[in-house]
């Protein structure tokens, strides 16, 4: 099977990331070129790759064989276009699309170019996420019966959020609900592994911040009879709950599991709580590309890298990156409408998402 040539699409946060997978944390691909950022130079200085002008360029190039879309979702319609009209298999960042219609605009793209589409889902790869999954499948806690899912920050955390990614507060995406949302919604998807059907949500901001939907709470119903909850706050003042970041409780009905991307998954049984499994810390800001760290984001890298190896399906489809954009886009729509609305949604073409929340 043959090394697999990348090309990186972008040269902020997440670009470096999948610079520092491909040169010391996966096996049979490696980078060679980059498009795309006002920090693309130092970055190719930084692992040796080359500079190309522009996206149509870096595509054009022989030695490419897929490209990673580390780009918003503002941009990336045209840019999958672009890519898989070249014959370019396509790694596309989160949150997929602002909308369901430009989601199915892409899948057709790479469908008809015969091209392998994956979406970035790393929260599937994450230690203590993948223990918890297993756990699920093995019986552990029984059928699940209800989920709870939270992610809460600052104020001031987000702020620098927006600051180093301006595009997050632009109402032509899906502002920081998508971009968090879109992690819970797929890994309640995959945990039950049943698709979601009826959504019912409140999306607000609550305080100063100059952005739509900061706030989030929306209860889901599943095709298995799961039910669960998203509770979404990015306004929290300059302190923050002892537990980090998002969360998540599963019942079922012999047991249950409680776990943090970031820390550890705990498994109640039999009026006792056990930590299953743990993950050391590591430091977001200072030390990024920490083994621990990069662990997630280069096994769904890798991921990747076979399927086109392989010539299979990745593990994570376009179809299930559209699948967390519709879960998105049901909150936005009950949110406007003040009513519960059912999946399957008809996609219509949408602007500016969040423009009116």
């Amino acid at each position: 099977m043959k090394q697999i040539r990348i090309g990186i699409v972008g040269s902020g946060y997440m670009a470096r990331t999948y610079a520092e997978a491909l040169a010391r944390h996966t096996q049979g691909a490696e980078a060679v070129a980059v498009a795309v950022g006002r920090r693309a130079a130092p970055l190719a200085a930084e692992y040796g790759l080359a500079v190309e002008p522009s996206l149509e360029a870096l595509v054009a190039r022989a030695d490419v064989d897929a490209v990673i879309l580390a780009t918003p979702e503002q941009v990336r319609l045209a840019q999958v276009r672009t890519a898989a009209t070249a014959g370019k298999h396509v790694l596309s960042e989160k949150p997929f699309a602002p909308s369901i219609a430009q989601a199915d605009a892409m899948i057709a793209a790479c469908r008809e170019a015969g091209v392998t589409l994956m979406v970035s889902q790393t929260l599937r790869f994450r230690g203590t996420m993948a223990r918890a999954k297993q756990l699920v499948d093995a019986g552990e806690i029984g059928r699940v019966l209800q989920m709870r899912s939270y992610a809460m920050h600052s104020r001031e955390a987000f702020l620098d959020v927006a600051a180093e990614k301006p595009w997050i507060g632009d109402t032509t995406g899906g502002g920081h609900f998508f971009d968090q949302a879109v992690h819970n919604f797929d890994y309640m998807r995959w945990l039950t592994g049943s698709e979601i059907t009826e959504v019912f949500a409140y999306l607000t901001t609550q305080t100063e911040l100059p952005f739509p939907a900061m706030s989030a709470m929306a209860q889901l119903r599943f095709a298995s009879g799961v039910l669960a909850q998203l509770n979404i706050c990015f306004e929290l003042p300059n302190v923050t709950f002892p537990e980090h970041g998002t969360r998540f409780m599963v019942i079922g009905d012999q047991g249950l599991l409680e776990m943090d991307q970031y820390s550890n998954v705990r498994l109640g049984k039999q009026q006792r709580w056990e930590i299953v499994w743990e993950q050391p810390p590591f430091d977001f800001r200072n030390d990024p590309n920490s083994p621990v760290r990069m662990a997630a984001h280069a096994a769904m890298l890798q991921e990747f890298i076979d399927s086109l190896r392989e010539g299979r399906a990745p593990r994570v489809t376009g179809d299930d990156g559209r699948a967390a954009v519709e879960a998105c886009e049901a909150c936005v729509r009950s949110a406007r409408t003040g009513l519960p609305v059912r999946l399957p949604l008809v996609a219509v073409p949408v602007e500016a998402p969040l423009a009116d929340l």
